[in-house]
């Protein structure tokens, strides 16, 4: 399954989900390369970070900032578990072409009304993209929630009912967050036995059961 992390608004991690996805998998026993379609770089950096600290990589890390990643990804799926890309803010040709390589695309969000309504360019390039691809799987992923934040139940209430739905896994906000994107470390694994690796697991189970 190729998995695309997309948002066109930055800030809303979708690198930090990424990774978690990527190394969740990776955990597992699969074969999940990480494609960075983002021209920052992000992941990249966090791969470079590690290897440069003499860390074990778990995955791979691909940089692929161009529009014919609608082309190459789908063949590199062809020898893996899992695909996870990490799309571009703003870069409209790149997105296209993250949706169209894409099985299921997740759109990560801060619950928050000022994100609901930022995302409408999103939903128009899903809704593009289905053209093509009538099969493509979206989904919102509410990341950034605080503990029993009333905005945060609301804003899975109001994409109940609506395409694309929110999925039922949340990301709490954590320091635990910045420290491992600042260590070059995966999240969970500074959290093993507790309730952040135990969300993670719950966000990658209920991703992985998109799969067409």
């Amino acid at each position: 399954m190729i998995v695309a992390l997309l948002n066109q608004k930055g800030g809303v991690g979708k690198t930090t989900l990424v990774l978690c996805l990527a190394g969740h998998w990776a955990r597992q026993g699969n074969y999940v390369p990480l494609i960075d379609a983002d021209p920052q770089g992000s992941a990249l950096d966090w791969s470079e970070q590690r290897a440069r600290r003499r860390l074990e990589r778990p995955f791979g890390v691909i940089g692929l900032a161009r529009d014919s990643l609608h082309r190459e990804a789908p063949q590199l799926a062809r020898h893996v578990d899992h695909v996870v890309i990490d799309g571009p803010p703003r870069v409209a040709a790149l997105l296209r072409s993250a949706l169209l390589a894409a099985d299921a695309v997740l759109v990560p969000a801060q619950p928050s009304p000022f994100d609901r309504c930022g995302t409408a360019e999103m939903l128009s390039l899903i809704g593009e993209a289905r053209v093509f691809q009538p099969a493509l799987v979206a989904r919102f992923v509410l990341k950034r929630c605080a503990a029993r934040a009333i905005i945060a139940r609301d804003t899975a209430q109001s994409l109940a009912d609506r395409d694309p739905p929110a999925l039922a896994s949340r990301i709490r906000q954590r320091v635990i967050f910045a420290d491992a994107a600042r260590t070059s470390q995966l999240v969970f694994k500074q959290n093993s036995s507790g309730a952040v690796a135990r969300e993670i697991a719950a966000f990658a189970a209920e991703t992985e059961k998109l799969a067409p």
